[in-house]
């Protein structure tokens, strides 16, 4: 059986009139969201979307409203065409890649160009104030979409503008590419728990499901950034997997003071030579740190090894 070529678009408006015309005729839309650089995590969400609707939808697109200037926008990597390729290669199919050039585009666009109609260089903060890139290249998009207090700690602590720039693009998309059901990956578990809350809160006709986290075969979370560790930081990187499995079987063995584990975690990542961003025990659903584990709660972690800042995290149910 021949490889089921995805139709490519990258006009918001022909993406709208494409979602329409599949709903007139009965049909269920999936959406997976990524911004490229597909790995076998990308495309476990593709094959949970297949689950639930008839067509599929992938969006390729690196957001530059999540992104502030001193942030790696110009560094995330990028191979289109190989992502193509990955995604004829799913049982199933993809039937749409929605690319767009730049949905900060409101046709007052005089930037230069960098593929997100944004320039590389000579990012800044403003006035001592966090920005976005979009900000910074003064687009006049001003509208962002809040989840006030979710966005605010772990991620949201060193990343200011991330989650608003998260929740404004999901929501565009949504908004143009009208889908029934879209599919986010738990390993960004802030991101997902914030973009079900949005939809919750603001009525959107989106069904989200949140995909488990894929691993390579030892351990490490995959991630589109794992492409810039160096062979020693990947195998210093294993210690979050491991100091968080640990700290599961440590919990389900009864040790559920947060503090202690917390400790464990922290300490195993610095003995291999990491970088903690944060270590929090959090409620699964309300993202609010607890001292004891005495319901669902989720173990996250950021970490830095050389200049490559990872996530993962573990959901511990006793």
């Amino acid at each position: 059986m021949a490889a089921k070529e995805p139709e490519i678009i990258t006009d918001k408006n022909q993406m709208r009139q494409w979602s329409r015309s599949m709903r007139a005729k009965g049909k269920t839309i999936g959406f997976v969201p990524t911004m490229g650089y597909l790995h076998e995590g990308h495309l476990s969400l593709i094959n949970e979307a297949h689950k639930h609707t008839q067509l599929i939808v992938v969006s390729v697109y690196v957001n530059p409203g999540q992104f502030s200037p001193n942030e790696d926008l110009s560094t995330y990597p990028s191979d289109f065409y190989g992502d193509i390729k990955k995604l004829m290669a799913v049982p199933g199919g993809v039937d749409v890649v929605f690319h767009p050039h730049n949905l900060y585009d409101y046709g007052n666009n005089n930037c230069g160009d960098d593929g997100n109609g944004l320039q590389k260089e000579g990012m800044r903060e403003k006035d001592g104030v966090v920005v976005s890139c979009v900000e910074d290249k003064g687009l006049g998009h001003e509208t962002w979409v809040r989840v006030e207090r979710l966005e605010k700690g772990m991620c949201g602590k060193s990343r200011p503008v991330f989650f608003r720039g998260v929740a404004t693009v999901v929501a565009k998309l949504f908004n143009i590419v009208e889908p029934d059901v879209a599919v986010f990956g738990k390993k960004d578990y802030q991101q997902w728990r914030i973009i079900r809350r949005m939809v919750r809160d603001l009525d959107f006709a989106v069904k989200v499901i949140g995909s488990e986290i894929v691993r390579d075969s030892d351990g490490l979370a995959m991630s589109s950034r794992n492409v810039h560790l160096s062979l020693e930081e990947r195998e210093q990187a294993l210690s979050i997997n491991r100091s968080l499995s640990k700290a599961k079987c440590a919990a389900e063995k009864g040790q559920v003071n947060c503090r202690e584990l917390r400790n464990s975690v922290i300490h195993a990542i610095h003995e291999a030579g990491g970088k903690i961003d944060y270590a929090e025990i959090v409620e699964q659903e309300n993202l609010e740190s607890v001292e004891e584990i005495k319901s669902p709660v989720v173990f996250c972690i950021a970490a830095w090894f050389g200049k490559v800042r990872l996530i993962d995290n573990m959901e511990i149910s006793l």
